[in-house]
């Protein structure tokens, strides 16, 4: 058995667990607190510390970020405080918890889970992972490589922002029907076909649930799954990146 810890910090909440990198299971309750108000980069480590403190398991810690993560330090802050942009993060926590900690992108450590554990295991060839909520977040994988940090949810689509027309959240804000939300929806994957010619979408997040509710109205050369880790996948996909921070030479 191989445990890793994973943290997965949101703009509301930061949440974490062990997780057994043989069979993507938890192997403690998943802890969860609140994600400070105002969450600047001090705050928001005193609460990774504080979930990492509820678990026995040494060695590294993976953490996912909700914005653009370059070796370490952050480029991009989405629904999290602003200070956050230029921080290192990875030395801020390491010193914090006093142990090494990797950050990275949540989409990306959300398709890394998908593709060593979920819908796409065992996919060659070109993968997009897109999570659905807030807003868009995008993980493309070539032949099992990541290219990191896509941020593929700001394309502009239509003069709009893309997470702006066809993000899970904006179906609830404007009370659209699955029909007219799946339309939106369609006109992006193909948008994003257009660019990339992806063998496979994977499509993530809470509304991936309802993927019967939508897939109807979704018309991709590309074949489209829903994502089999869900909520679980940030969590993962940190582990898996903690575990490659082990291995890799000192």
């Amino acid at each position: 058995m191989t445990i890793h810890l994973g943290v997965d910090i949101g703009g509301s909440g930061v949440k974490g667990a062990p997780v057994d990198l043989d069979t993507a299971e938890f192997t403690a309750e998943r802890v969860r607190v609140e994600t400070p108000q105002p969450s600047t980069p001090e705050a928001v480590a005193r609460a990774v510390a504080e979930v990492v403190g509820s678990f026995d398991v040494e060695g590294p810690v993976g953490c996912t970020f909700p914005g653009i993560v370059q070796n370490g330090v952050i480029r991009l802050a989405a629904n999290v405080d602003k200070s956050w942009v230029d921080t290192d993060a990875d030395s801020l926590f390491t010193e914090t918890l006093g142990r090494p900690v990797i950050v990275f992108n949540d989409a990306d450590a959300a398709g890394l889970a998908e593709v060593e554990y979920g819908a796409a295991k065992g996919r060659d060839g070109v993968i997009l992972v897109l999570t659905l909520g807030t807003g868009i977040g995008s993980a493309l994988i070539n032949d099992g490589e990541l290219v990191p940090n896509t941020e593929l949810g700001h394309l502009e689509l239509d003069g709009h922002d893309a997470e702006n027309r066809a993000a899970a959240s904006v179906r609830e804000d404007e009370d659209l029907s699955w029909t007219d939300w799946g339309a939106r929806l369609d006109r992006y994957l193909q948008h994003v076909e257009l660019l990339f010619t992806p063998d496979l979408f994977v499509l993530g997040g809470g509304v991936s649930k309802k993927f019967d509710k939508f897939a109807p109205f979704l018309h991709t050369r590309a074949e489209i799954v829903p994502a089999q880790l869900r909520n679980h996948a940030g969590i993962v996909g940190a582990a898996l990146v903690a575990a490659g921070r082990e291995a890799a030479p000192a």
